[in-house]
């Protein structure tokens, strides 16, 4: 079965386990959701649904990738506090984040000499991790080449 089918399956499951209607805009908000890329807002979700059908409504937006986080296939992420982005999670190795404060890119990476380390950490601890997220802010090589804005003081 191809990822995006297998993905359809999951959600499908999960809608029936809930009891839940497979309603045609939910459906549409999943498959723009599993064609992006990266880490996507609800606001870009919003509009790209609505390029195939307008009347998709937010608070349908925002039920579906709570539905898609709840079964596994979201990852719900807040980058600095600012609002919610989205990635998908099945089928991607872990990995964590560079985010520029000045222009908000987002880059993944992975490490294996950083996993290493903080499964030392933890070990030498006696913490038995479950989960982590390493997120690194600062300003990306572009947003650093240009000055940054002062405000003007009174």
């Amino acid at each position: 079965m191809e990822a995006a089918g297998r993905l359809r399956g999951v959600l499908a499951r999960h809608l029936d386990r809930l009891g839940l209607k497979h309603s045609r805009q939910r459906e549409l908000v999943a498959e723009v959701f599993f064609a992006s890329d990266g880490h996507v807002a609800v606001e870009a979700l919003v509009q790209e649904a609505r390029r195939v059908d307008p009347r998709v409504s937010v608070a349908t937006v925002y039920r579906t990738m709570k539905l898609l986080a709840e079964c596994g296939l979201a990852v719900p992420r807040q980058f600095g506090g600012a609002q919610t982005r989205y990635e998908l999670a099945a089928g991607r190795a872990h990995h964590d984040h560079l985010i520029c404060t000045a222009c908000g890119a987002i880059v993944e990476f992975s490490s294996g000499r950083i996993e290493a380390l903080q499964a030392r950490v933890a070990q030498r601890h006696g913490f038995e991790v479950e989960t982590h997220t390493l997120e690194l802010y600062g300003r990306c090589a572009g947003c650093r080449q240009r000055p940054r804005l002062v405000e003007a003081r009174p």
